[in-house]
C-alpha cells in the first residue's frame, strides 16, 4: 500500500488538477443512467452491488433516482489498494445476498482497463445470476481495455489520465471532491 499523503500533499494535487466534469455535469450525467436503469430493469427487482469504496458516492446519487423495486448489498475488490497502479485482484467482501436467478446490476466508479469489473461480472456469472449489468460513472478513453470493454450504463467519459474525485482517488485521498478532475502531470 502506497504511503499516506500529508494535508499539504493533498491540497497541493488538487489546486494542480485539472477539472474535466463539474458537479453540476456529474448530476446531469447521473439523471440520465437513472432515466436509462429506470426503462431497463423497471420490472426485474434488481440486486444492485456497489463496489467499495469507489462505488458508494455514485450509489449514493443513483440509488434514490430508481423508482422501482431493488435489493442493495455491496461488493469489495480492488486491484489498486491505494496504489496508482494495479495489480492482483484482491477481494475484501463478497456480497452475503443469495445471487442465484437474479438481475444485478455492478456500480462502480470507472471502467479502467476493466479488469476488476470483468472478475466481478464473471464472480456474479459463475455465482448462477440471471442477468449481470453494468454502471459506471466515468468511463477512460483508451486505445484498447483487456477487461471489460464497456459498461451497459455509463455517465460520462474521460481522457486517459490519472482522474479523481466524486468515488475515484488518487493515493486513497480526494474521493470526495465534488468534481472528477485529472492529476497534473499524470
Amino acid at each position: 500500500m502506497s504511503e499516506q499523503l500529508n494535508t499539504e500533499e493533498v491540497l497541493k494535487v488538487l489546486a494542480k488538477a485539472d477539472l474535466l466534469h463539474s458537479e453540476q455535469e456529474i448530476l446531469l450525467a447521473i439523471e440520465g443512467m437513472a432515466a436509462d436503469i429506470n426503462q431497463q430493469l423497471a420490472d426485474k427487482q434488481p440486486l444492485c452491488l456497489p463496489v467499495m469504496i469507489g462505488g458508494l458516492i455514485l450509489a449514493g446519487q443513483l440509488l434514490p433516482r430508481l423508482d422501482f423495486p431493488l435489493v442493495i448489498d455491496y461488493i469489495h475488490a480492488s486491484r489498486y489498494l491505494g496504489n496508482t497502479s494495479g495489480s492482483t485482484l484482491n477481494w475484501i467482501k463478497q456480497p452475503t445476498a443469495d445471487l442465484s436467478d437474479k438481475t444485478v446490476l455492478i456500480i462502480d466508479d470507472i471502467l479502467d482497463e476493466g479488469l476488476t469489473l470483468q472478475a466481478i461480472v464473471k464472480y456474479c456469472q459463475d455465482a448462477g445470476v440471471k442477468e449481470v449489468l453494468t454502471a459506471v460513472l466515468v468511463e477512460k478513453q483508451l486505445d484498447s481495455r483487456p477487461g471489460l470493454q464497456q459498461a451497459d450504463f455509463t455517465g460520462l467519459t474521460v481522457p486517459n489520465r490519472y482522474v479523481f474525485g466524486y468515488g475515484m482517488d488518487y493515493q486513497e485521498q480526494l474521493r470526495y471532491v465534488p468534481g472528477i478532475y485529472a492529476v497534473h502531470g499524470l
